[in-house]
């Protein structure tokens, strides 16, 4: 994942993006491992992202046209969710009629990698999140995800 020196870097577009939608908050940390090994496992839909993510039971992607990307979501309650979005090196948004997620990886000084993540239940009808607990399933997600990466290293604020 290169950019051009004054490109803005993923975890800055989300922060960005995620103060489009009102409701939303972003929850960021440094694991302590390369932005690849990182970013491998926040892009499994199939696989390890239902793993580090608090509700989800199981995703399956239905088809991906380069970087846009259609899959099907189930929650451990049983809720589904229909996901349209856009999944590129360090950046995934995906959004059904119920539910916004928004994550990015960047690199970090020393081999590190900044992640942040926002999303949550969609206000009927808007571009909003319901803020009520959505910001501990975040710190929870991030949690999950640390262990995953890195389980020696707890993630750093």
């Amino acid at each position: 994942m290169t950019t051009h020196p004054n490109a803005m870097d993923p975890v800055g577009r989300l922060r960005i993006m995620a103060a489009g939608v009102p409701g939303a908050r972003v929850v960021e940390a440094t694991l302590p491992a390369p932005v690849e090994a990182v970013w491998a496992v926040m892009s499994d839909l199939e696989g390890e992202f239902g793993r580090f993510q608090p509700d989800m039971r199981s995703v399956r992607v239905l088809r991906v046209t380069g970087d846009r990307v259609e899959a099907l979501a189930r929650s451990k309650y049983g809720l589904r969710a229909h996901f349209h979005g856009v999944l590129r090196p360090g950046w995934c948004w995906l959004q059904s009629r119920f539910l916004i997620i928004g994550m990015a990886a960047a690199h970090a000084p020393d081999g590190a990698t900044r992640v942040a993540l926002t999303g949550g239940v969609r206000v009927p009808g808007r571009a909003a999140i319901v803020p009520v607990g959505a910001e501990r399933e975040l710190r929870q997600a991030m949690a999950r995800l640390s262990e995953r990466v890195a389980p020696e290293h707890p993630a750093t604020a």
